[in-house]
C-alpha cells in the first residue's frame, strides 16, 4: 500500500511539473527567477571589499520588487525594481541604483552600484 500511495504521489508531480510547463506560459510571468544561485558574488564600499568564489544570492520577487540575499556576510540589495519591456525582457527602473542585473532561470548576473556601494554575482543554479 506504501509503495502504491508512493507511486501515485510521484504521478502526481509529474503531472503538476508539466502543467506548469506549458509552452504557452511566458518566462517573464512566472517566478521562475526566484531561488537561490551559487557562484561568484562580490561587494565593495569605503572600507569593505569582499569576493567569494563559492557565495549564494537567494532571490525573491514581489510585483515588480526583487530583493538579492547575499551569502558570506554581503550586506542584502532590496527593492530592486523592475518593468516588463516585451516578452522575454525585464529592466531595471526608478532611481534604486544603476547597473545590470540579468536574471534568467540558470543564470544571476549582478553588477549593481547604490549608495556608492557595488555588489556583483556571476552565479548559477
Amino acid at each position: 500500500m506504501k509503495s502504491m500511495l508512493k507511486i501515485v504521489g510521484a504521478l502526481m508531480m509529474v503531472a503538476f511539473l508539466f502543467a506548469a510547463c506549458s509552452k504557452d506560459t511566458d518566462p517573464a510571468d512566472v517566478d521562475v527567477f526566484a531561488g537561490t544561485f551559487k557562484g561568484k558574488i562580490s561587494y565593495k564600499d569605503g572600507t569593505t571589499n569582499t569576493t567569494k568564489d563559492n557565495g549564494s544570492v537567494f532571490v525573491t520577487k514581489v510585483g515588480t520588487r526583487y530583493d538579492f540575499r547575499f551569502s558570506d556576510g554581503i550586506p542584502d540589495l532590496t527593492g530592486v525594481e523592475f518593468e516588463k519591456k516585451d516578452d522575454n525582457t525585464m529592466v531595471n527602473i526608478g532611481s534604486s541604483g544603476t547597473g545590470v542585473i540579468t536574471i534568467t532561470k540558470d543564470k544571476l548576473v549582478i553588477g549593481f552600484t547604490r549608495d556608492n556601494k557595488i555588489w556583483g554575482a556571476d552565479c548559477t543554479r
